[in-house]
């Protein structure tokens, strides 16, 4: 069981139509994708050709924040407003697109970036999952 899911489980009032698993899968994603493009941002500023790496670290931190919020608007559910979270998961899918094809740029060279984009892929998708009842 993910912290996630530990969490949803002990929430005293009920979630409506919202899927459990999905919503505790994407809360999951968010902070791991987070986790690897700050990682990500960190060891492109290491390798010695950074300068060819620039727009991978800016797509990195756009990317680290926005999933970093979007995991944590996820994780609150009273006065739940269905507009802001559909808005902020669907940024929060275009900035793991957006990433995950910067990394894959770099995948081949940089193995940090290969399973930077691996992180980003698997929380677009748990965001757009968690989008689909949404409308």
């Amino acid at each position: 069981m993910t912290q996630a899911t530990a969490m949803l489980d002990t929430y005293p009032a009920a979630l409506g139509r919202v899927d459990r698993q999905a919503l505790a899968d994407c809360i999951e994603a968010c902070f791991t994708c987070s986790q690897a493009c700050t990682a990500c941002a960190d060891a492109c500023l290491s390798e010695p050709d950074v300068a060819d790496l620039i727009r991978c670290v800016r797509a990195n931190l756009d990317c680290a924040d926005i999933c970093d919020t979007t995991g944590r608007v996820l994780s609150r559910h009273t006065g739940f407003d269905a507009n802001l979270t559909r808005a902020v998961l669907k940024a929060c899918a275009t900035a793991c697109k957006s990433c995950g094809d910067e990394c894959e740029r770099h995948a081949s060279m940089h193995e940090h970036c290969r399973v930077c984009a691996e992180a980003c892929r698997r929380c677009e998708q748990a965001c757009q999952q968690l989008l689909a009842p949404l409308g």
